[in-house]
């Protein structure tokens, strides 16, 4: 698989004169589990999930890691975030969908976890704010600007939302070892909750700083991750482009359909590999 990494981004720019999301300064994070009134739990008789979970942010997704599991068991539900128990590579794997945006896959992350997950890689859609990301690129996130509502609320210190280092580190192996023909790239994302706002100024904004494309949810479930202290990591697969400041969709493309089956068989190997003792 072709790739490209390194980056030189330096942490969260907000655009000019961008308003600071509601609660974002006065949302102290306090000691994980202590300052809030609501904490997840698992319910008494409510079954665990495996300690390896896939969470899919779209719907086609969940569908294709359902099939590549074996998953044969009718799905639970989460609210309603449908998981199903399967196995890869002899190792037991949940996989859990679709998590639309960043406020709900937020809480079924804070779930999964509450019910066992150990190690989490997140599987999504997002659009390309660079021309040499093209349609069907894999787009390994390096770090998430949080442009939602969510990510402050979870913030524990100054810097960047970031994925899990060794979990990271197993997905861009998976990519280079599995698929030589589908171009892959680390590095920063920008994670917004309006689809409908994603306009010309910002994605010039993004653009400058090096950023390689949008999405809905990374930066909550990073933030998560980090805030609970579990491995938390991303796949995004280039479902449209941005760069040209209009909106090119491609998400019907033989090409996006064939780089989505990489990135899904991407992820699992990386969970599959993956060792508590990376944690």
């Amino acid at each position: 698989m072709k790739g490209s990494g390194g980056n030189s981004f330096k942490g969260p720019r907000p655009l000019p004169h961008s308003p600071v999301p509601v609660g974002a300064q006065a949302c102290g994070p306090g000691p994980p589990g202590q300052d809030a009134l609501i904490n997840p739990m698992r319910e008494a008789g409510e079954e665990k999930v495996t300690a390896r979970v896939i969470l899919s942010c779209t719907r086609p997704d969940w569908d294709l890691l359902s099939r590549l599991v074996g998953a044969k068991r009718p799905p639970r539900r989460l609210w309603s975030c449908a998981v199903r128990p399967g196995s890869w590579h002899g190792r037991a794997v949940t996989v859990a969908g679709p998590v639309l945006g960043a406020p709900y896959a937020a809480m079924v992350l804070e779930k999964l976890i509450a019910l066992g997950a150990k190690a989490v890689v997140a599987l999504g859609w997002c659009g390309s704010l660079q021309p040499r990301v093209g349609l069907g690129s894999l787009v390994l996130p390096t770090a998430a600007l949080g442009a939602d509502g969510t990510s402050p609320h979870y913030r524990l210190a100054g810097g960047d939302f970031t994925p899990d280092p060794g979990l990271r580190r197993l997905l861009e192996k998976s990519s280079v070892d599995g698929f030589h023909n589908i171009p892959w790239h680390a590095g920063p994302v920008w994670t917004t909750d309006a689809f409908y706002r994603e306009t010309a100024a910002a994605v010039r904004h993004y653009q400058d700083q090096g950023v390689l494309a949008v999405d809905l949810e990374t930066a909550a479930l990073f933030a998560v991750g980090q805030f609970r202290g579990i491995p938390v990591a991303g796949l995004l697969v280039a479902s449209d482009e941005l760069f040209a400041l209009s909106w090119r969709p491609g998400h019907r493309s033989g090409l996006f359909r064939q780089a989505r089956e990489a990135a899904a068989r991407v992820a699992l190997s990386a969970l599959a590999a993956w060792k508590e003792d990376h944690a």
